[in-house]
């Protein structure tokens, strides 16, 4: 997917950016930091983020996975559809271990970016 057409809307830059580092890159729980490197890097430099915004962008990976997670949780609960459904379907069973793996590496994602 390239665009995610039910998220749209007014944000940050660097939360699209998190969003498409999780998507693009791939980031899977079972997967390798070092592989991921040279991807988010590429995509850091392909958009020119300013070394500020390097230090920042690991942190938003987790956020923006971690929020994912947190919408379809409470979506399961409440009935808000679609989000309750995926969440039925197992999406949180993905966005849950995403979002632990991406803080799990936050440090070695911000020693890559420098």
């Amino acid at each position: 997917m390239f665009i995610d057409w039910d998220g749209a809307g007014p944000g940050l830059r660097l939360w699209d950016l998190a969003w498409s580092v999780t998507s693009f890159v791939p980031l899977d729980p079972r997967g390798d930091p070092d592989r991921d490197a040279p991807r988010i890097r590429a995509l850091a430099e392909g958009y020119g983020l300013t070394t500020g915004q390097r230090r920042e962008l690991p942190h938003l990976i987790g956020a923006h996975s971690r929020a994912m997670f947190e919408l379809l949780r409470t979506s399961s609960v409440t009935g808000r559809q679609p989000w309750a459904r995926l969440y039925a379907e197992g999406h949180g069973d993905h966005w849950g271990p995403v979002a632990d793996y991406a803080d799990k590496h936050v440090d070695s994602r911000t020693r890559g970016l420098s």
